[in-house]
């Protein structure tokens, strides 16, 4: 079966992996200590895609990592090795979804509410100034040195930055890390952070348990996948039956066009038939 990257070839910009090493508490706070420039003290173990709805009606929305610390703000964070051109939106959401949750019902004093971190790190310049990290808070369009003060704070971290004014020559490093998860990059590395990550890493690599949990994974993509196109087909095939009863085609000539279209034999062009004609 071919997966693609091996296990031992994953960098910390690929989901399992990043996803895998974020569990440990310990190497999420040193990570959003770089990123913050100050020390993370976690009150829980971090939550790896963690489900949030508004209601059982909504669609089921996964944030990649969920943290609180001992301060009781929030932190989610995220790789995005693609740029999906929605990702200032999906932040947007993202920051709804958590706010949505913060209070309990019938709670009137919203300065309870968390402050919360969106942490986005992406291998691509999202705003094309060439910075490291953009750091996004509501301010006065009017008054650019007043602030809203609402908590939320949206992080765009690049890891092909060109311009380190602004911030520390750890996160610089950490950023490259990410994206090349090597032994030669760890080791270039000044930071005894950066290091003491990469033995976290190399022991994930290394290990059976987790190698059967990524090709485990991966195969349940797969399925998934095969389960998406064999719905996108059985769709196909009930929406061509009806176009074909819109056109005033006829139902024997409608049933061998869509055999002939689709490859069905014929006990399933007759059940097809049967259930989607006159439904």
């Amino acid at each position: 079966m071919n997966q693609g990257k091996e296990l031992k070839d994953l960098n910390l910009l690929d989901r399992f992996l990043f996803n895998e090493a974020v569990e440990d508490k310990e190497f999420l706070e040193k990570t959003l200590g770089i990123i913050l420039e100050k020390d993370i003290e976690l009150a829980h173990a971090p939550q790896t895609e963690k489900e949030i709805r508004r209601s059982v009606w909504n669609r089921q929305i996964k944030l990649d990592v969920w943290a609180m610390d001992t301060e009781g703000s929030i932190h989610n964070t995220e790789a995005q090795k693609k740029n999906t051109g929605n990702l200032p939106k999906r932040s947007r959401n993202y920051q709804g979804l958590i706010d949505s949750r913060l209070l309990v019902p019938g709670e009137v004093d919203f300065n309870k509410m968390n402050d919360v971190f969106i942490i986005l790190i992406m291998p691509f310049d999202l705003f094309g100034k060439g910075l490291y990290r953009y750091t996004f808070r509501m301010k006065c369009e009017e008054a650019a040195d007043v602030s809203l003060m609402d908590g939320a704070t949206r992080i765009f971290l690049n890891t092909r930055g060109t311009h380190e004014e602004g911030v520390s020559r750890e996160l610089v490093e950490m950023l490259r890390y990410f994206e090349d998860t090597t032994d030669e990059r760890a080791q270039a590395s000044g930071s005894e952070t950066i290091r003491w990550m990469h033995e976290k890493i190399r022991s994930i690599k290394s290990s059976e348990e987790v190698g059967i949990k990524f090709m485990n994974a991966w195969e349940e993509k797969i399925l998934d996948r095969q389960e998406g196109q064999k719905e996108e087909r059985e769709q196909g095939i009930r929406k061509m039956i009806k176009l074909c009863q819109k056109l005033a085609v006829p139902q024997e000539d409608a049933a061998s066009q869509v055999a002939e279209m689709y490859q069905l034999e014929q006990e399933e062009i007759s059940r097809y038939m049967k259930e989607t004609w006159n439904d």
